[in-house]
Order: structure tokens, then sequence, then C-alpha cells
């Protein structure tokens, strides 16, 4: 889920800090990208007329692997270097959002079975869809493509969108890729929304700027987490009747939620009981996550035997696409190598000449430019 209506906020509070992009601006960019984001995404748009889900020979679900193989291959061809996090262990405090998201399943499920008795075609892709779970075997299929393709992987200890901000953080990656804009809460500076989308939907990628966001708002980083625990989080409810507006006004006049709840008045604004916000802040500002110093992201070269076994042989994938595919990736690497160029300049800044510091007036020029001057006459 992430934080509600974060990115709305933002446009209205800091408008500059949000860019539009093209993947190929990403050349010889390193991006962490959620990976249980694009599963999940892969498993809702890769499906047949019939709004199923792709499958193999032994009715295994494909449409993840389908997916994952060739919008990785569209990145690096693109350029962009990407590294998957994976989910780890929820947090207990994310308890909470799961039941929900399970009792919103169940009445899904529901919903599809009196869609698919009437017949109405409408309401079973709907209602299908909302049924979608990643699932362990789905991340396992894409953890051994990825290998396989030579794409460096990570699985977070707890959630993705934190062990991303601690590669970009740690200097690992420039960004992270995710639908979910509490990657910014978790501290990375450049949150790439829209980057695994289908080309054919004609999205732009949406660069966030988290130094822009706190240099344009006026608030600082601790004011920005509670403004997003004031949002809505995946880790506690929020104060029932206060909207984004009123939560940045309240956070803009008093700076802390601790403060803010000795101000609103809770019979009209009643806060959750034995409202958690503290242990939400907490996690925000000091994730379960594996050192970013410790994490070695290396690239490789594909295997393409692998592949073919692994895709061809087992998964039903046309062989000739696959080992296009490899000729692509290693094309990509080929190219990668060259570097961008900012990473072989670093522009200084110009040293002005001080004022008080004026510079007398060479004769000799001065003769040499009125004779030039007589020359031209």
């Amino acid at each position: 889920m992430g934080i509600k209506q974060l990115s709305k906020v933002i446009a209205d509070i800091a408008p500059g800090s949000i860019k539009q992009q093209e993947m190929k601006n990403y050349f010889g960019r390193t991006i962490a990208v959620d990976a249980s984001m694009c599963l999940y995404q892969f498993l809702i748009a890769v499906r047949t007329e019939g709004s199923y889900q792709l499958t193999d020979d032994k009715g295994e679900t494909t449409s993840h692997i389908i997916g994952m193989f060739y919008r990785t291959i569209r990145m690096m061809d693109n350029g962009l270097k990407p590294v998957y996090v994976f989910d780890g262990k929820p947090p207990t405090m994310k308890g909470g959002e799961l039941a929900k998201r399970t009792e919103k399943r169940e009445a899904a499920a529901k919903e599809l079975q009196i869609a698919e008795e009437k017949g109405d075609a409408e309401n079973i892709e709907k209602f299908s869809k909302r049924l979608v779970k990643v699932d362990k075997q789905h991340t396992e299929d894409v953890k051994r493509l990825l290998t396989l393709m030579g794409v460096p992987h990570v699985t977070a200890p707890c959630e993705a969108e934190a062990q991303c901000a601690e590669l970009v953080k740690k200097g690992k990656c420039y960004g992270v890729g995710t639908e979910d804009m509490d990657a910014l809460t978790f501290g990375t500076n450049k949150l790439v929304r829209h980057l695994t989308f289908s080309e054919s939907r004609k999205i732009p990628i949406q660069e966030f700027d988290l130094d822009r966001i706190l240099k344009e708002s006026g608030l600082s980083m601790d004011k920005f987490i509670d403004l997003c625990i004031m949002l809505g989080c995946d880790y506690c409810d929020t104060i029932k009747g206060i909207g984004p507006k009123k939560a940045l006004a309240l956070i803009q006049d008093h700076q802390d939620i601790e403060t803010i709840l000795t101000k609103i008045d809770k019979e009209k604004y009643p806060p959750p009981a034995d409202w958690p916000y503290k242990e939400a802040r907490r996690l925000f500002k000091e994730p379960d996550v594996e050192d970013g110093d410790k994490i070695e992201l290396k690239f490789n070269d594909p295997d393409e035997a692998g592949l073919i076994q692994y895709l061809c042989n087992e998964k039903n994938f046309a062989e000739e696409r696959v080992k296009n595919g490899v000729k692509k990736i290693l094309a990509a690497k080929s190219k990668s190598k060259q570097g961008r160029l900012d990473s072989f300049f670093k522009v200084l800044p110009s040293a002005a000449p001080s004022p008080k510091a004026k510079r007398k007036p060479d004769p000799k020029s001065k003769a040499k430019g009125s004779a030039s001057k007589r020359g031209k006459r």
C-alpha cells in the first residue's frame, strides 16, 4: 500500500521534486527494484484473452516468469541495471494491514463466485485480479530466472522497500523502482515509479527527489515521517476525520504527532486506541535491513543453456525468443560498460574573482586593441 495519497501531497507542496523521465535517461544507472511489486503487476497484467494467467503444459502459472524476463530485458536494453529486492518476513506491526487484505480477498472470492454463476465477464476479470497473491513459489521461480539471466537479487530481512532504500543510502544504487511511496519514508533520495509498467500503456516514468521535497516543503525528515504516519501507512491506523490537507497543516503548525495530540479536539478527531505511532516512526527510521556496505551486487553473463532448459524445456517458452533475449542481454552488458558521462566528469563551481580584487588594465593589450581598431578602419 505504501503511504496514502503521498504523491498528491508532494505534487502540491513540492512540485519541483517530481520529474517525468524516459527509461533511456537511466542509462548506466543501477536501480533497486521492488521485486514483489513487479510480480504482482505481472500476475495481473500478463494474461490470456479469457483473463486467465498464462500457464505451462503442467498447468503451472508462468505469467510472472514471462513478465520478469521481458521487462528486465527491456530495462537492460535501455542501459539500466536492475537489482531486484525481495520481501523477507513482514514486521509484526504489519499484521493488521495483512489481515485487512485477507478480508478483502475473501470478499472478492464471494463476488467472483456470483459473477461466474451469472456469466458476468467484466466482474469475473475484476474480482479475479483482486484474488491475485504473490506466493513463495512465484518468488522462487523468479529468483531462479534472475540467476540464470545474470541479474543480481537480494532478499531483505523484512521490508523490500526499506532494503532498497538502504542500498541507495549506501551508494550501491541510484534510486528505488517501486509504486509504493514509503520508499521515500525509509529514506531513499530517488524514487522511480512506473518503471516496470508495460510500454504499451504510455505512462511516463515519475522520479521523486527526497532532498527537493524537504527543501521545497520546508519539512525536516522527522516531520516528513510523521506526516506519512498521519496520512496512513501499513503499520498503524490514522486519526479519524483527518485527511491529507488537515494532516499537512497540523504537521506544519505543531511539528510532531505528540504535540498534535495535545492540540486537537479528540471528540471531533479521535485517535486510534493505543495508537502505536512511535513504533511506526521507529520502523521507518531504523528498519530491519542488511547493511548495504556488506552487499555485493554483481552482474554476470547469462547462462543460455540454463535459460533454455528452464524456460523452453520446463516452461514451454519459444526457444528462438529466449535466444534473442540472451543476445539482447549480452548486447546491453557490453553497452553499459561505456558508463555515464557524469561518472567521468565532475562539474566544479567556477571561482568568481573577488569584487575587491580589480584587475589593472594591461597597457600592452590596450595598445594592441587600439592598433587593431586602426587597422580595421
